[in-house]
């Protein structure tokens, strides 16, 4: 099982989605539940197209946090 962090952003109608650790593998989605289970999906067809093409599934290197700032 791999584990890859994905980052979720609000556009203007929509969210988009993508993961640092797979460049090029991205969703969208109407809503962010949306977004999140297209997402999980691109996903599992990248890293399936990666080991048809016996490519290595990049392990996930990628944190997120956040950070309060008072200004």
């Amino acid at each position: 099982m791999h584990h890859f962090l994905i980052v979720i952003e609000k556009a203007k109608n929509s969210y988009s989605a993508y993961s640092p650790d797979l460049p090029g593998c991205i969703a969208t989605g109407k809503t962010r539940e949306l977004a999140t289970q297209n997402m999980y999906e691109a996903i599992e067809l990248h890293v399936q197209g990666l080991r048809e093409d016996k490519l290595p599934v990049p392990k996930s290197r990628s944190y997120a946090e956040y950070l309060a700032v008072s200004a």
